[in-house]
């Protein structure tokens, strides 16, 4: 068994809390929550408008943080999605993220909804990934 390895991905997001990146063990890729903000941006820059938009800039962070690492949104296993406005945007926010994703390999995913997200977010998505053995 390998000890954790904690990743700061240069070219991914300013930290919007006290965070790595992804923390890896034994193949395994723990990715922490990325928010809809612009790499190389401030952290209270506006953020784009509307769930499409912001779930298209999550996941290029989340594309971002795994390529830093070697990794690609298909070593990715299982999503976490948080939502503010569920209801609301719930059919938009599914139809962005599963155009990141091949039809046939799709991960497990759970998705909720929250009354707040950092800075003022609309989406917030976190993944577990494994390297290949």
């Amino acid at each position: 068994m390998s000890g954790p390895l904690f990743h700061n991905i240069a070219a991914a997001p300013t930290h919007v809390a006290p965070f790595s990146h992804a923390v890896e063990s034994d193949g395994w890729v723990i990715v922490t929550g990325q928010m809809p903000t612009v790499p190389g941006g401030a952290v209270d820059d506006p953020l784009a408008d509307g769930i499409e938009a912001q779930t298209r800039q999550v996941v290029e962070n989340l594309r971002t943080v795994l390529n830093g690492i070697g990794l690609d949104l298909s070593h990715i296993l299982q999503c976490r999605c948080f939502l503010t406005e569920f209801e609301r945007d719930y059919a938009g926010f599914n139809e962005t993220y599963k155009s990141f994703f091949s039809i046939d390999r799709l991960p497990a995913r759970t998705t909720v909804g929250v009354t707040a997200l950092a800075v003022g977010a609309l989406v917030e998505i976190d993944c577990i990934a494994r390297r290949p053995v």
